[in-house]
This record gives structure tokens, sequence and C-alpha cells, in this order.
């Protein structure tokens, strides 16, 4: 029997810190949420500073927020299926998409940002209206202050569990 054991090059990686704490990676870090991002080179002075974790150099980032705004729905909907709910889109109503950037504003209110894609404007209308009519969020928090939080995105396919068609063209030849 063979054994096969992968270990991380550790000493290949830089220290990653984000918002002074330390992290394995940052790739899944929204690029939206990013305020600053700064590089150490791999120096006497950077392990100085951050210690001999970071004796290949050290990348720090700093969010835009230290903690995200949060939709605290009394049922556990996420704000998703919030909106799906109110919205009220039957089986037999065509399938149609939206899509729409938000923001939540440091008193933890919804605001719109852009409208990016809307198939139907029936639906459009009623999303809109089940928006204004959202309860407010906790706001992003940044030292203990609530701040206006990065773009978010919604996107929406109904009735749920379908499709768009396929668009038609017309070829002339």
């Amino acid at each position: 029997m063979v054994v096969v054991s992968v270990l991380k090059l550790s000493a290949q990686e830089p220290l990653y810190l984000v918002n002074g704490e330390r992290r394995e990676e940052i790739e899944t870090i929204d690029p939206e949420h990013i305020e600053r991002i700064e590089q150490f080179p791999a120096d006497e002075q950077t392990i100085a500073r951050f210690g001999p974790e970071a004796g290949n150099g050290a990348v720090v980032v700093t969010l835009k927020f230290d903690r995200a705004p949060r939709f605290n729905h009394p049922e556990g909907w996420s704000f998703a299926e919030y909106i799906t709910r109110e919205v009220d889109w039957q089986e037999n109503d065509l399938t149609a998409r939206i899509a729409i950037r938000y923001h939540i504003s440091e008193e933890g209110i919804l605001e719109v940002d852009k409208i990016l894609e809307a198939t139907d404007k029936r639906l459009l209308r009623r999303i809109e209206k089940a928006l204004e009519e959202c309860p407010r969020w906790e706001p992003a928090q940044k030292e203990n202050r609530p701040v206006k939080s990065a773009s978010y995105v919604l996107r929406l396919t109904l009735p749920e569990g379908r499709e768009l068609p396929p668009e038609r063209y017309i070829i002339i030849r």
C-alpha cells in the first residue's frame, strides 16, 4: 500500500492578515469589500513588525468594515428567500429574472444602486415594492460604528427552479 501525503508548503506563503486577524488565504474575499491591500517584502523589518510567521513576507488586507451587514428575519429566512416570498410570483407566471445591485446604509436601510437586469417589468415592480418594505438590516460595523456597506447583488429567477427560455433569433440570409 502506498500512502501519499500532501503538505502545504507554508514556507512559500506570505503571512495573510485581514483586519488584523491571521488568515490562511485571501482569495475568497469579495474585492468590493476591500479598502486597502499592503504587501511587505520578506526582510528583517517585516519579521520584526509581524513576527517569524512573516518570513516570506506579509499581505495586510483592510476591509471596508469589521462586520458585514446582517439581514435578520424572525423566521430565519435569507434575504433572497424573504424577497421571493414577498413577491408572490406563481408557477403559472412566465419565468423571469432580475438582478439588482444594492448596499445597506449606516441606518440599516437597503438602498438600490442599479437595476442590472429585469426580464419582466411586472416582476421588477413587485421586487421594488418588496425592497421598499424590507425590514431594516443590522448595518456593517467598522470600529464599533455603523458604516455603509459595499455593494451586493440580488439575483433571482422566478418561479424558483425554472430557467429562462432561450432567446429567439431571426437569421436573415
